[in-house]
Parts: structure tokens; sequence; C-alpha cells
């Protein structure tokens, strides 16, 4: 036992594992002492995080899971509860983008019904999914903290991504008032807001307004899936332990213009 890392002998569960924030935090999380569940809808690619995670002498079990899916979503819960006896942190990361669903770049009346639905599903029904099964057992083991990645567009609006936004607003809204609700029961919840990061989540906000994207960054420069890493780790341990319903905001100073 290590007692000076953040989350020695926790047991920390990350959807959307497979790469980018996902993967860094697992890296991080695992240095930090933490046991791991890593789930994506992306199997393989999950697996090589947490291959990644155990070459670096870590533990890791890989889960697939389609997030908006309420049956693989308490299965994933469960098998993590299974494998390691308790369920301590959970980062519910997965997400998906409007380029993702065939519609990057369109306008709120530009979008269709099959790709108004399939982000919500995703980004808010399956988020809401997640917490649900992770509250319950938090309430049986008497606490534990849960880390929703939103974004920067939660809190504004942005062109060509209104519905991408609207489920990152609505995520906001279910971390604030899961907070206030499970206050009581030593559950934190909190949000993760990145900005502009630098992983293929962000391949066609860059495609199509690269320089623009970039201006409009105070750093000029876009922010690294490892410096997400540093602010979910340090929310998911007890050195945050009085940060509840907060939104952590990493976005090299975008929300300041």
């Amino acid at each position: 036992m290590d007692p000076t890392r953040m989350l020695e002998d926790k047991i920390v569960l990350i959807t959307g594992a497979a790469a980018g924030i996902g993967r860094a935090t697992a890296l991080l999380a695992a240095r930090e002492g933490a046991r791991l569940a890593l789930a994506d809808i992306d199997l393989q690619r999950a697996e090589e995080t947490a291959d990644l995670v155990v070459q670096a002498g870590g533990q890791a079990l890989a889960l697939r899971v389609d997030i908006s899916n309420a049956s693989a979503v308490g299965a994933m819960v469960e098998d993590t509860v299974s494998h390691y006896g308790r369920l301590d942190h959970a980062f519910n990361n997965a997400g998906i983008a409007q380029w993702q669903c065939g519609a990057a770049g369109r306008k709120v009346g530009e979008l269709t019904e099959e790709q108004f639905a399939q982000i919500m599903g995703v980004n808010v029904t399956g988020t809401w999914l997640c917490m649900r099964a992770e509250i319950a057992h938090m309430l049986e083991q008497g606490g534990g903290t849960i880390l929703n990645t939103a974004s920067v567009v939660g809190s504004v609006g942005r062109l060509g991504s209104g519905a991408y936004a609207a489920s990152k607003h609505a995520i906001i809204g279910l971390s604030k008032s899961a907070a206030i609700e499970y206050a009581d029961a030593a559950i934190r919840v909190n949000c993760l807001c990145p900005g502009f990061i630098d992983t293929g989540f962000l391949k066609a906000s860059r495609a199509l307004r690269g320089d623009q994207l970039l201006a409009s960054v105070p750093m000029r420069r876009l922010g690294q899936p490892e410096e997400m890493a540093e602010m979910a780790v340090w929310l998911m341990s007890d050195r945050a332990r009085y940060a509840t319903g907060s939104l952590m905001t990493v976005d090299g100073g975008f929300m300041a213009g």
C-alpha cells in the first residue's frame, strides 16, 4: 500500500476507455494505485488499453458495453463488482459526436430524427443509465464518486453542434441534480468539461474549422488527453472530497473569452 497515491487500492470503472481521455485516465489511475474496469463499445481497443495497464504493472478488466442499452450497462457494473468486490469510482466518459452520426456541421434544423435520437441515446440516456446502475451499488456500500464527461459546449452553444451541445447541457443538469440528491449518502457527482482536446473525437471540427478553432483558445493549442486525465483522477480521489456538483473546466482559457 502506498498512501501517497491518489487512488490506492480503489476500484475504478471507466467507460469510453478505448482511446483518448478514457485511455489516458486509465493509465494515470493505474499509476495512482487503482484497479480498473475498462469498458467501451469497441472491445478490442478496450483490451488494448487494459494490456497497456497490465504492462505497466496495474490490474485491468476489459468489458464491452453499449451504454445506450440498459441491460448491457447493468451487466457492466455487475461484472465490475463481481470481479473486484465493489465499485469506488466511476468515470462515465463514453459519448458520441455529431460527425459520428453523419451530422457533422449540421444546423439544428438540418438534423434528422435518427441523428438527434442517436446522440441523445448515447450521451444523455447512456450517461443516466450508467449513473443509475452505479448509484445503486454505491448506496449499498456506503458511498463512492461519479465523474461524468460533459464539455465546454455544455455551457454554451456552438455552430453545427446543436444536438451535441444539448446532450452535454443535459449531462450537466443530471450531474448537478444527482450531486444534491446523494450528498447525504456520501456519493459525490462532478463533471469534467474538456475544451478542444487532441483526440479523434475532434476530427470533424478540425477539418471544418481548424484555424478558427485554435483562434478561440487563448493558449492557442489543443489540450492533451493526459491533461484531462490529471483532473479526472484528482476529482475521483479523496483530495477532492469536498467537491460535488462541480463543473471542472479544462479548456486552455476558452470559456474565459
